[in-house]
């Protein structure tokens, strides 16, 4: 799409969200691995409003109308919870005329809810308020500060959902950390094999079958009621935080779209898989778990939530961060197997990367598990 067209659309999308004015600014935002978002600056004549505009990739999200609901309900119970909250901290969505927070594009125009979202003629656009004098870390870079309180926001965040009844919500990406139905899936689509890759990671292949079972433990565990159904974010990346740009001071948690019913460890885990270690996500050659960045983000995590979870949920943080783990390294290899059609990639081998980096964390925490548990018994005591 030719830049003079994008605009046309962000102007579209703007005025539908009764946003009037003039775009003065716009640029493509390249981060996450599955929406496309643009920062987008109007003037009105007398101010600028500062917006992020978001595509939803409809691939993944299937069910983008359901998962619009999930994230009001949890905005507004966040807000009507702590009603003095600064602006900055409110992640605040905007509402169409008749009070929807997306809209939906059918051949450019807007249109209503019943479309086929695989249809590549439709688009699934939501926008919300920029916040201003923020800054997110892409990864923490080594820095035990920002993970220590990239712990706090996040144990902040469960905290402050603590009471309320994740059943209101539905699963905005189906089985999303049912390990047991991904490995299923993953091993259904390595018998297909349908480009012919599986011949290029058998040892990858085998190193997930060899471990299926352990990673099976917290759906044993949902399954036996050892652990409480919590309203969890599911994507846990420091780059998901809003800091203040001056004090660090975590402001508010964003890209909300796979919040939904799920465990804390989840939520601690997919952290510590992210960024208590030495290396990208796609570097095997480096990977391992960093103990030090993992007690850091502990300790800013269990100031908030030590004494809201169960000693059964405390057990299985460090199980969750390895099982987490793994399961994503089906995912990211799954993918690969398929084409690549989940998770963007900038070169042609990099989801098979991936999953070679998250096999390589995997073996380094199942190594480590106790110097885990140590950690975290330690600092929730």
């Amino acid at each position: 799409m030719k830049s003079d067209s994008l605009k046309e659309k962000l102007t579209y999308i703007c005025r539908q969200f009764r946003i009037p004015g003039e775009i003065l600014v716009y640029r493509w935002i390249p981060s996450g691995h599955i929406n496309t978002a643009y920062y987008v600056a109007v003037y009105n004549g007398k101010e600028v409003t500062q917006l992020l505009v978001q595509k939803i990739n409809t691939y993944v999200f299937r069910e983008p109308v359901g998962m619009m609901r999930n994230i009001e309900r949890i905005t507004e119970y966040i807000r009507a919870q702590e009603r003095t909250m600064e602006k900055r901290r409110r992640l605040h969505f905007r509402h169409t005329e008749d009070r929807k927070n997306y809209v939906i594009l059918k051949d450019g125009a807007a249109t209503g809810d019943d479309v086929d979202f695989q249809d590549e003629s439709v688009e699934f656009w939501r926008v919300y308020n920029f916040i201003e004098c923020s800054t997110s870390f892409e990864t923490a870079d080594g820095d035990p500060e920002v993970l220590r309180m990239s712990g706090k926001a996040f144990g902040r965040f469960n905290r402050q959902l603590k009471d309320f009844d994740a059943g209101q919500l539905m699963e905005s990406i189906p089985h999303f950390h049912d390990t047991v139905y991904r490995l299923r899936t993953f091993f259904a689509t390595v018998e297909k094999d349908p480009l012919g890759r599986a011949a290029d990671c058998r040892q990858e292949i085998e190193v997930i079958r060899k471990h299926s079972e352990f990673a099976g433990t917290l759906c044993r565990q949902i399954e036996a009621g050892a652990l409480p159904i919590r309203v969890t974010h599911n994507d846990t990346k420091t780059n998901n935080i809003l800091f203040d740009k001056d004090t660090l001071d975590p402001l508010v948690i964003i890209d909300l779209d796979t919040c939904m019913p799920g465990l804390a460890c989840y939520d601690f885990g997919d952290t510590i898989r992210f960024a208590a270690c030495t290396a990208e996500e796609d570097q095997p050659e480096s990977m391992k778990l960093d103990l030090a960045l993992m007690r850091a983000y502990t300790e800013g995590y269990l100031s908030e939530m030590k004494d809201v979870l169960s000693a059964a949920e405390m057990d299985s943080l460090s199980t969750g961060a390895a099982v987490i783990t793994l399961e994503l390294a089906s995912r990211f290899l799954g993918d690969y197997l398929e084409g690549d059609r989940y998770f963007r990639i900038d070169y042609p081998e990099q989801n098979l990367r991936r999953a070679q980096a998250q096999l390589v964390l995997f073996g380094d925490m199942m190594a480590h598990m106790d110097d885990m548990k140590q950690i975290i018994r330690e600092v929730g005591a």
